[in-house]
């Protein structure tokens, strides 16, 4: 995702970028209200992280102009502002959602993949740090740009669209192969195994996992 963040905190604003380029994402930063809305306004984003106190233009502001200017990106409002009637107002102003200083990064990142999903940006799957980009057809962990085969890709998309689950051979063989192959061939162990060898060891991670007897699934990333 292009992510624009508005935070006039310099070292939460770097921390934000870092760690959100660390999964993936390509990320700009403004510091107050009035320069948040020249960057939402010039480029296209696919959300906007935005801090309730700014300097010139405060967040509720800075919602309200772009969603007057026609701009719908989705806002994910940042504050230590934990009143009802101020999460209402943030809300009212346009924000899509509402996050509460202190915050953990790790539900800031879930709750951008809620955006993703509700705007229809399935060509980029996400698990924790690693992410798979359909329309671009590229594999990156923790930023670091992997080199797959095009059938380690496909693979590896039809395991991260269905993070979580278990997809079995025959689901692989089908979506994957296209019957080419069958059960009785090593292929997808090959690749499995290819996998592991470019997103997983390197980055001292397990996240393809096998189910034996049944097939395979890819978990966010637990460390060797």
């Amino acid at each position: 995702m292009r992510v624009l963040v508005i935070e006039d905190d310099e070292g939460l604003a770097d921390v934000l970028g870092r760690g959100l380029e660390d999964a993936g994402h390509d990320v700009s930063v403004r510091h107050t209200g009035p320069d948040g809305v020249a960057a939402a306004m010039a480029d296209s984003f696919d959300a906007v992280v935005l801090d309730w106190m700014l300097p010139g233009q405060d967040g509720p502001a800075v919602c309200r102009e772009l969603r007057a200017r026609g701009n719908d990106t989705p806002v994910l409002m940042l504050t230590a502002r934990q009143a009802i009637p101020d999460r209402v107002g943030g809300l009212d102003a346009g924000a899509d959602d509402y996050l509460t200083k202190p915050f953990s990064f790790d539900e800031l990142l879930a709750r951008l993949r809620v955006f993703a999903r509700r705007s229809g940006r399935h060509e980029l799957l996400i698990v924790d740090d690693l992410v798979v980009d359909r329309e671009r057809r590229t594999v990156t962990r923790g930023g670091v740009l992997v080199d797959v085969t095009a059938r380690e890709f496909d693979l590896l998309a039809l395991l991260a669209e269905r993070a979580g689950r278990v997809v079995t051979r025959l689901q692989i063989l089908d979506d994957v192969w296209d019957g080419e192959t069958d059960l009785r061939s090593n292929a997808i162990d090959v690749h499995v195994g290819n996998l592991r060898a470019k997103v997983d060891r390197p980055f001292g991670r397990k996240s393809i996992r096998t189910v034996r007897g049944i097939g395979f699934r890819l978990d966010d990333t637990a460390s060797e």
